[in-house]
């Protein structure tokens, strides 16, 4: 997803795929406030801990924005990736990124408020989730919440949280963390449901 944490509308310089099918391809970013991609750097973190974790997996990046961590899975192989994003004219611009995308399968945006998204059943489980909400709605805790209603997460799902380092959750009773790491002022955390 990638919310500008300093509030400056977005650059306009894209996102460029790091691995997989559309590795090097650049895609453009919608000029939204407060939105950008996450950063190389952290993207490439984060799917290095994720090694044999993507490909044939079903993943929901909840916070879609520009769309860098989803698409990003899917260029890896993962077999169905849903970006969910609230704001309608990002969610259209995403939809329109995918639909220039040779090759793109299993590939679903949907505009909806994650929250309310997270309150019905869903249809099958997920194994991978992305949370980067934006950093001022504190969104992380209802979301981690909803996420351990029963039906959403695979056996052994992971989720990844990116939050500020000085405001970082407390996380909720019900997970495990398997990584973490800051990079400058953001937090990157990986986690698994604990043992019941």
């Amino acid at each position: 997803m990638g919310k500008n944490r300093t509030g400056r509308p977005g650059t306009g310089r894209g996102v460029r795929i790091i691995a997989g099918k559309w590795r090097g391809r650049r895609l453009p970013v919608a000029d939204s406030p407060g939105l950008r991609p996450t950063g190389d750097r952290v993207r490439e973190m984060l799917f290095n801990w994720l090694q044999g974790a993507v490909a044939g997996r079903r993943v929901l990046d909840l916070f879609a924005g520009s769309g860098a961590l989803g698409l990003e899975a899917a260029s890896r192989g993962a077999a169905e990736v849903l970006l969910l994003e609230k704001q309608p004219r990002l969610a259209a611009h995403l939809r329109q990124l995918v639909a220039n995308l040779p090759g793109a399968t299993g590939l679903e945006v949907c505009q909806a408020d994650a929250l309310r998204w997270l309150e019905q059943a869903p249809d099958r489980p997920y194994d991978l989730v992305f949370i980067d909400p934006p950093f001022a709605r504190n969104l992380w805790l209802p979301v981690l919440e909803g996420l351990r209603q029963p039906g959403w997460l695979a056996e052994a799902a992971m989720v990844y949280v990116e939050s500020p380092v000085r405001n970082a959750p407390t996380l909720p009773p019900g997970w495990r963390l398997l990584k973490e790491k800051a990079s400058g002022e953001v937090l990157s955390r990986l986690l698994t449901p604990a043992a019941e």
